[in-house]
């Protein structure tokens, strides 16, 4: 019995440990570059959209749908592809848990987007705002995990969703630069300069 216990406070102590030494850890499963050319997916869009404006408000997002999964492409098979190559268990580790934690913002998000649609087409133009403040709740429910400075680029999605949302009426509601392609486009190019200050400055891309 005394064997046992003593098996189970040990497996338990390196359990405790192994958890302290994954929440000190920093995720470095993004890179600045991957990051930056989503954000310059928003801008380029943005700009198209000011130039050539969609016939209708469907159609507005059904291009921001697009990007918004191209995007999310870009950056998982980058992460994908990194956490193969990864020698550390505890990298895996907290990939598995950024995404776990990320996930139901875009889940929400997602969802809300095809409520509006289907349901409430009149209330479309609340979307780039939405979200942009879930995306925000997203960056700072993974924060302990991301490097120093995340929580500048959380606080960006917040107040420009939020911005949005206040300043947007049917009107100008049609002027894409001045809604996702601020908030994204900024945020997107914020975050990767934090990644690239953090993490890759001294040591190049890790």
């Amino acid at each position: 019995m005394n064997t046992d216990k003593s098996l189970s406070d040990a497996l338990a102590s390196i359990a405790h440990i192994r958890l302290q030494m994954a929440q000190s850890e920093v995720f470095r499963g993004s890179r600045s570059v991957t990051t930056a050319v989503t954000g310059a997916i928003a801008v380029a869009l943005a700009v198209f959209q000011s130039l050539i404006p969609p016939a209708t408000n469907p159609i507005y997002v059904t291009q921001w749908l697009a990007a918004a999964t191209v995007s999310i492409l870009i950056v998982g098979v980058d992460m994908a592809l990194r956490f193969r190559r990864s020698p550390s268990d505890l990298q895996r580790e907290l990939s598995f848990r950024v995404v776990e934690q990320f996930t139901p913002c875009l889940v929400v998000g997602g969802l809300l987007t095809f409520v509006l649609a289907r349901f409430a087409p009149g209330s479309i133009w609340l979307i780039p705002g939405l979200w942009a403040v879930l995306f925000g709740l997203g960056v700072f429910a993974t924060r302990r995990m991301l490097p120093h400075g995340a929580s500048v680029v959380g606080g960006w999605y917040l107040l420009s969703g939020l911005c949005g949302i206040v300043l947007a009426t049917e009107g100008r509601a049609q002027i894409p630069l001045a809604q996702m392609g601020v908030s994204f486009g900024i945020g997107q190019f914020l975050a990767a300069g934090v990644l690239y200050w953090n993490l890759e400055r001294k040591n190049g891309p890790c």
